[in-house]
């Protein structure tokens, strides 16, 4: 079983791996694993030697303290469930804890993404993306690997992610992999886990809400989709929209009405329910 709390340990066994010629197959993530979390990893697995994986709540991409506070950890059933579909003599686990990251100074560090982090998620969260940002370079250094992976649900994330490995000038692949939705539709998250048994109900209307502006776009509703998904909101008790917009991936510039149809647009939404942020997103053209 290789799980390593320390930075050093981690550095020692990557060195290790490195003369051995082994590619290594990286998934970051903050715990409360589902099955979304091992679909990547499986990925991962398969197309490298090596799995590697972090488990770390990162507490400078939290703009809301209670809302780092209220984040699920249970790091022991997270290493059981990854143990429970991966080899342990191929599988790395990374758990440290706060101070083997940051040592005395929980500060994050500031990038320029080309504009990436000004729009959507960046907006509402000012600096969220410089705590991304530090928390993977750090990961990245620590464990070189061949590729990283990461689900669309975080799709500006993923985009950020490209713009950090250019400025970082790194040999590294970034993998971007399909959502991973329950049956209902509703994207899988570590969040999902603090919804009631009515708010799981009512969050997968989320996901049919994006099939909705899906439908308009294709029908060439180019002008109606906003008002009518944000009415659709409306309607919905326990279903607090904060927005939805219709942007271009390569840049995530907001696509006006007028510009449709056009390629390379999706639909990103963010809504609430039962006090819990939930976001998602879909491709229309």
């Amino acid at each position: 079983m290789m799980v390593f709390k320390s930075k050093n340990e981690v550095a020692i066994k990557i060195k290790a791996l490195a003369s051995e010629d082994l590619s290594i197959g990286f998934v970051p993530t903050m715990g409360a694993l589902h099955d979304g979390h091992i679909a990547l990893m499986k990925t991962a697995a398969l197309e490298n030697d090596v799995l590697a994986v972090s488990i770390f709540v990162n507490p400078t991409q939290f703009n809301n303290s209670t809302d780092l506070d209220k984040y699920p950890r249970n790091v022991g059933k997270d290493i059981e469930l990854i143990y429970s579909h991966f080899d342990k003599e191929q599988t790395i686990i990374y758990t440290p804890d706060v101070d083997d990251v940051y040592s005395d100074q929980i500060i994050a560090k500031h990038y320029a993404y080309g504009g990436l982090e000004n729009k959507m998620e960046g907006a509402s969260r000012p600096g969220h993306f410089d705590g991304v940002g530090t928390i993977l370079e750090f990961l990245f250094h620590l464990f070189k690997p061949a590729r990283a992976y990461f689900g669309e649900k975080d799709f500006q994330q993923l985009q950020i992610v490209k713009s950090l490995r250019e400025q970082l000038a790194l040999d590294l692949e970034i993998i971007g992999c399909p959502i991973s939705r329950e049956d209902s539709g509703l994207a899988r998250s570590s969040r999902n886990g603090r919804l009631t048994d009515l708010g799981w109900i009512t969050a997968a209307k989320i996901y049919q809400s994006l099939l909705l502006a899906k439908e308009m776009y294709a029908s060439g509703k180019y002008d109606r989709i906003q008002k009518t998904v944000e009415q659709t909101y409306d309607k919905i008790e326990n279903l607090d929209l904060e927005y939805f917009t219709i942007a271009r991936e390569v840049d995530l510039e907001t696509a006006p009405p007028a510009e449709m149809p056009q390629k390379g647009l999706r639909a990103f939404v963010v809504a609430h329910v039962d006090g819990v942020r939930l976001i998602d997103n879909m491709k229309l053209s």
